[in-house]
């Protein structure tokens, strides 16, 4: 049988549904695209906003056009917090709940369609369980992600996570290893540390994301770790020192913002002020003037006058960090926002969202600008592109050179060069990592010999 997968939202996710395809492939199925017909259809989730629901309901009925006869089981967030609504769909089979969502052929029996859908949602108090995740072994990605740390115990004013994923817990360290080295021996290079809400790592176990970070640091071969996200009030001092003073983790930091003013942030339950996120950011630059810092930001919360607008934009725009994500507020059922007064006109969430775009578009190329000229070391992903290759630095620059196969999954010293709009071009001028053969081809001639000095 054939099975096929769609992932909606978060890095979490796809450490998810990459765990799923693992469960697939040991039981003997073949793994097709989506685009492909298959008999089972397995699509996760995201809700962290209306429009990651409505994309949910469209790519259920993409895979009924696709594989009319397919079994459809819907996972993930949305399930947890809407399954009537999904289950309502035609062509659905079957929605899984944050408790059920790996236990699907528990569930599913021969994957024949049912007569009706049948839903698997427990109350997510009861959602205790940790279900480890971690992708690679489905593709040939050079990145792993690695799912460290689930639900969150913050309840933000705007956000259905905890309703969907529950309380925060985490993996022990001992498992994250023991998952880390068989990426390892998989063959990547650089693993992504992922969850809701990771700096809150092993707290209830008395242990600490430093903890995690100290021993990932030390499994032989890893040779990048690289953290998803982590919310600024859990950056601590000494964990930036712990970061920055790693030869593996990646000078690179996404530290979710959401309003650059005091009055929206208590607003939105944050647990920090502006005053803090300032000295925060200013830290890590004076440590690492070179890092990446991309920051997450909320536009249109109930509340956000044009004033209030205005001073959240100079905050930003004053910011040294690297680029932005700039979402646009979205009202989520149950959740305490949704009953606030000040309700901003989606016309003006939206002109409001388009102006820190530009703004974000502006520190993104100011910052990969600035890489101009510098040598950085790239880890080469496989996927060609107009007869190029791709890859990022340690600090998140995306670059490009010219394909060779022997750059594939390697990390290549690449003089930086201009930035195109969408990542930088690369000369390769050396190779870091490689493996232990290297035919070189001289038909490309922006790869001198030097790439390939010690290496054959």
């Amino acid at each position: 049988m054939k099975a096929s997968f769609y992932t909606l939202g978060c890095k979490l996710n796809y450490a998810e549904t990459a765990s799923l395809q693992r469960q697939f492939k040991e039981r003997g199925f073949d793994i097709v695209p989506f685009s492909e017909p298959s008999d089972v259809c397995i699509i996760n989730t995201c809700s962290v906003t209306e429009r990651a629901d409505r994309e949910a309901r469209q790519i259920v009925r993409r895979a009924m056009r696709t594989s009319p006869e397919a079994f459809v089981a819907v996972v993930g967030c949305y399930a947890q917090l809407d399954p009537e609504t999904i289950a309502s769909i035609d062509g659905v089979d079957m929605v899984l709940g944050a408790s059920e969502k790996f236990r699907v052929f528990d569930f599913a029996g021969s994957f024949q369609k049912f007569s009706a859908p049948k839903v698997f949602v427990g109350s997510i108090e009861t959602a205790n369980d940790f279900g480890p995740a971690y992708s690679g072994g489905v593709d040939d990605r050079t990145r792993a992600f690695l799912k460290v740390q689930d639900g969150c115990d913050f309840n933000c004013a705007f956000c259905t996570i905890p309703l969907a994923r529950g309380e925060s817990r985490s993996q022990s360290i001992e498992a994250c290893v023991t998952q880390a080295r068989h990426l390892v021996e998989m063959g990547y290079k650089e693993i992504i540390l992922t969850g809701v809400n990771v700096g809150d790592f092993g707290k209830k176990e008395d242990r600490s994301f430093i903890q995690l970070l100290t021993a990932l640091d030390g499994v032989d071969g890893i040779e990048r770790i690289r953290v998803s996200s982590i919310e600024p009030n859990l950056l601590t001092e000494e964990l930036i020192d712990t970061w920055l003073g790693s030869k593996k983790v990646c000078d690179h930091f996404h530290i979710p913002l959401q309003s650059g003013t005091d009055e929206i942030l208590r607003k939105m339950r944050r647990r920090y002020t502006t005053d803090y996120y300032h000295r925060l950011i200013h830290s890590i630059r004076s440590k690492s003037p070179q890092a990446g810092i991309g920051v997450d930001v909320i536009v249109g919360f109930p509340g956000e006058t044009e004033a209030i607008f205005q001073e959240s934009f100079n905050f930003i725009h004053e910011l040294p960090v690297s680029y932005l994500h700039v979402f646009t507020y979205s009202e989520r059922p149950n959740t305490p926002s949704v009953n606030y007064p000040g309700r901003i006109e989606p016309r003006v969430r939206y002109s409001h969202s388009d102006s820190l775009r530009v703004v974000g578009q502006m520190k993104r190329s100011a910052f990969h600008q600035s890489q101009r000229g510098k040598i950085l070391p790239v880890l080469i992903e496989g996927t060609i592109e107009n007869n190029t290759l791709s890859g990022y630095t340690n600090n998140y620059v995306r670059v490009t050179v010219p394909y060779h196969p022997s750059l594939e999954n390697v990390i290549a010293m690449a003089r930086i060069g201009e930035f195109t709009g969408e990542h930088c071009e690369g000369e390769v001028v050396s190779v870091a990592s490689a493996p232990s053969v290297i035919i070189p081809k001289p038909s490309i001639p922006i790869i001198s010999s030097a790439v390939f000095k010690g290496v054959l």
